[in-house]
């Protein structure tokens, strides 16, 4: 009880504060705030994107909160790039016929992996009774979904995957080039290593080296080359030695590519966590706006849309 009163009074406020002020205080994370939410309201009115039938697969794992990212990320690929691209949008359990409508609407001809496709696929490639630890995983750590839910799609064998708070700002031939003959994984290098794991313990459990500062802002993978069971069993014993993580997918992801040669995005063109310099004049290719780079994201970026 005391530990409650302790944790209410104290420990939440200060880190809340500790927060606020990492952004320059809580009337500038306000107005960060703001900014989302004028983003949001932007999202409903952007033009519509035709999803090519035959264009290169594109996968998004979205929903109710991410959708208006994930249609400003979209519009700025086809701002920049004249390659027809085919959108699939996977469904992060929050898709409801509201959702769906908009989706058709802003994104004629994407497809959608719904709730229910996605259960058929898990329960031919991973029935829950081998596979307890990713399926309790998946109920309260949704980014894990991004491997589960996307790389038990039945379909092309190569998936690249988006995150959506992302934008383009030049045309991204890497990406292409990987999109129309991928030969091996591909992913964005970090500003800093966040695999939420001692690095020791991970390489312990998959018994190679692991890659360096791995980001899965973009991450493209060969589907039948993930091993689920060495991810049930490795998500074990991270948690087990090293408990909980938000980083979870993220070191699993380069668990999954230990000892694996990989194409490695440009870190100066494909960058993660811009500066300000960057966000304002737009330098690079593509920018993916985690941690500080989400105050600039949500008060100017997007409005260069």
């Amino acid at each position: 009880m005391l530990q409650s009163v302790i944790n209410v009074l104290y420990r939440y406020p200060k880190a809340r504060l500790k927060h606020f002020n990492r952004f320059g205080g809580y009337f500038n994370y306000r107005k960060m705030l703001h900014g989302q939410k004028l983003m949001q309201q932007a999202s409903a009115h952007l033009p519509p994107v035709q999803s090519a039938a035959d264009g290169l697969e594109v996968y998004f794992l979205t929903g109710k909160k991410y959708l208006y990212q994930t249609l400003f990320c979209i519009q700025s690929l086809i701002k920049v790039s004249q390659t027809p691209f085919k959108f699939i949008l996977v469904d992060d359990g929050s898709f409801d016929e509201q959702l769906i409508k908009q989706i058709n609407t802003q994104l004629p001809g994407a497809d959608i992996v719904d709730r229910q496709m996605i259960n058929q696929n898990l329960s031919k490639a991973l029935p829950k009774h081998q596979y307890p630890v990713l399926h309790h995983k998946r109920q309260v750590y949704p980014h894990i979904k991004k491997l589960t839910d996307v790389h038990t799609i039945p379909g092309e064998d190569w998936k690249l995957v988006l995150d959506s708070d992302m934008m383009f700002w030049n045309d991204p031939l890497a990406l292409v080039s990987w999109l129309r003959e991928p030969q091996k994984p591909i992913y964005m290098q970090d500003c800093q290593e966040s695999y939420g794991y001692s690095r020791q313990l991970m390489e312990q459990l998959c018994k190679n080296k692991i890659p360096t500062l791995l980001n899965v802002g973009a991450i493209g993978l060969k589907s039948s080359a993930v091993n689920w069971a060495h991810l049930e069993s490795w998500t074990t014993g991270l948690e087990e030695k090293e408990g909980s993580s938000y980083y979870l997918e993220q070191a699993l992801t380069a668990m999954l590519l230990a000892n694996v040669e990989a194409v490695v995005l440009p870190a100066d063109e494909y960058i993660v966590n811009p500066d300000v310099n960057r966000i304002e004049h737009h330098i690079g290719t593509l920018h993916h706006y985690v941690d500080l780079s989400k105050e600039g994201y949500f008060k100017k970026a997007w409005k260069a849309i």
